[in-house]
């Protein structure tokens, strides 16, 4: 069982990347009204779950490209696992055992949750998990780059020559650093069995977060994680609030530099918090 509460802090950057497209802006990478890049807590969940997919445990929201057991959606995934199958008896249905039974199979639902509402099915089941990411956000405003990119091959047989059509935009962000800051809950853990074990898969996972996700957005070495902050409490709740921990890691530019293009453009500097050190992983 985790016996300790437990807060976190990431610091990524993003180099010529687009580190989360907005999919209603033509995939330009997100920003905030200030300007400020951001990236949304489910994108980073996504990687998290993609890591822990690699390190061998059981995933529940698997990505079609990712899938590993021959199931196409998460019903037919659900339907599949036998203790579930054990359980479920329409409106009869033990919910606490079903949440149980998926929890226990599936690491992704006992770190975040997950609702169980599928079409046809007489009943619901939902699950708080302990381990809560706040979306990152930018300590700089960004600049994001466009380009038009073109195609010079003919997409459909019967064109006599090879045409250079317009495809559409690409777009980057020439430089950003970006803080993800996330807590895990003890109560929520002792609900869904998240332990101890968990928590540091957790932390491996943060710290490999961009590994085997390289594509044409991100290509591979633009997304960087630089350093991880983890602060284990001596207790189940503590008397410092997430808020506070994570307001001690303060981040600025340092003086003269007025357009940030890499890491050692910032002044990072931890507070002192009474009861509670973190341990820093420094991975640059």
């Amino acid at each position: 069982m985790l016996e300790h509460k437990i807060d976190f802090s990431v610091i990524v950057t993003a180099t010529n990347a687009n580190p989360n497209g907005d999919p209603l802006n033509g995939n330009r990478p997100r920003e905030t009204f200030e300007g400020c890049g951001e990236i949304s807590d489910v994108c980073i969940k996504r990687k998290i779950r993609n890591r822990l997919q690699d390190m061998g445990e059981k995933i529940f929201v698997q990505s079609d490209d990712r899938c590993d057991d021959g199931c196409d959606s998460l019903h037919a995934r659900v339907s599949q696992n036998a203790a579930i199958k054990a359980i479920s008896n329409g409106k009869k249905t033990d919910r606490n055992a079903f949440a149980d039974a998926a929890c226990a199979e599936w690491i992704d639902v006992r770190s975040f949750g997950q609702v169980f509402a599928f079409k046809g099915d007489e009943v619901s089941v939902g699950v708080r998990g302990p381990v809560s990411i706040q979306q990152a956000v930018s300590v700089s405003p960004v600049d994001v780059v466009s380009m038009q990119i073109t195609k010079s091959v003919n997409g459909e047989p019967g064109k006599e020559s090879k045409a250079s059509d317009t495809m559409g935009m690409k777009h980057r962000v020439a430089f950003g650093l970006y803080v993800i800051h996330g807590s895990i809950n003890c109560q929520l853990a002792e609900k869904t069995g998240f332990s101890a074990e968990d928590a540091a898969k957790i932390k491996e996972a943060l710290c490999t977060l961009f590994e085997n996700d390289a594509s044409s957005a991100r290509p591979e070495g633009s997304m960087e994680v630089c350093r991880v902050y983890w602060w284990e409490h001596a207790c189940k709740t503590p008397k410092v609030s997430s808020a506070k921990i994570h307001r001690a890691l303060k981040i600025r530019l340092k003086d003269g530099v007025s357009a940030p293009r890499c890491f050692d453009d910032y002044e990072i500097t931890l507070d002192a918090v009474e009861g509670v050190t973190p341990e820093i992983i420094d991975l640059m």
